[in-house]
């Protein structure tokens, strides 16, 4: 069994807001993001990686531990990337290898655009670009919808919604367990703000392709191998296409981070020691 490395925890005042941060291990820097998993998500994954690496995880801004000053402002990717370069200056540490999934990724390639100097390797793992697709304006139209239907109250329709759309198939009742009934404050928060001012700037960021591939940042596109069909899966192969770059699949699916993180370090190493 993994034993639980210890953490030193912090906090950074940045431009409107006050990121959670948590820093473990020595050795080469590997940040974790996500977007909106906060820090606790990447845990037991950092508690491996710390073996032989520096590890920082981050609560995004607006979720958990990290506040905003206004929570009626929405999340972009850009900020959560100028976060993210921050929080790597403040550590004095660096170029570091990004590992962001889902949104995470998205605010990964957006701190790639900006500060491609503080990134020597960022892997994107699924993320969420609705505009690289052939029938973006479809899917902007269903994201609208189930934020629409989240905001009027309707939790288990909007996130059924969600998981349609995802092309992620939820066995039957799974979306009333998970998601109906008594929850816990914080992750209702949490959830809120996604759905309110994080979600749809994070699937409608447009990336700036020719940057991308002038940057001397090393960019991987990680897929999950259970991944196949979905969302995900399709935007992550547009987003290789676009970069002519080869795809680079990792065990599991979309969260295999957290589902299997000790089979998800075995194959992050190993995509590393390829650079």
């Amino acid at each position: 069994m993994n034993q639980t490395t210890a953490v030193t925890a912090g906090h950074l005042e940045v431009p409107g807001a006050r990121l959670h941060y948590e820093v473990r291990g020595t050795g080469p820097l590997v940040v974790l993001v996500g977007a909106p998993m906060d820090a606790s998500a990447f845990a037991p994954l950092a508690d491996l990686l710390a073996a032989d690496h520096t590890v920082l995880t981050t609560d995004p801004r607006g979720i958990n531990r990290s506040s905003v000053d206004d929570r009626d402002a929405d999340s972009t990717p850009d900020m959560r990337g100028d976060d993210l370069s921050r929080l790597l200056l403040h550590l004095d540490a660096g170029p570091a290898v990004v590992l962001g999934s889902s949104g995470g990724a998205v605010s990964a390639l957006a701190l790639v655009q900006a500060h491609p100097e503080q990134v020597h390797t960022v892997v994107a793992h699924e993320p969420p670009l609705e505009k690289l697709l052939d029938d973006h304006e479809e899917i902007h139209a269903q994201t609208d919808d189930l934020i629409a239907t989240y905001l009027a109250g309707d939790v288990t329709g909007a996130w059924a919604k969600f998981f349609a759309q995802a092309d992620i198939a939820m066995p039957e009742g799974a979306v009333e367990q998970m998601f109906g009934g008594e929850r816990d404050p914080r992750t209702v928060a949490d959830e809120h703000f996604w759905f309110a001012h994080e979600m749809r700037p994070t699937t409608r960021w447009q990336p700036d392709l020719a940057v991308l591939r002038a940057v001397p940042t090393r960019i991987v596109v990680g897929i999950g191998a259970e991944s196949a069909g979905e969302f995900c899966d399709r935007s992550s192969r547009a987003l290789t296409a676009a970069l002519d770059i080869e795809p680079t699949m990792f065990p599991g699916g979309h969260t295999a981070f957290v589902d299997d993180p000790t089979a998800f370090a075995t194959r992050l190493r190993a995509v590393l020691l390829e650079s």
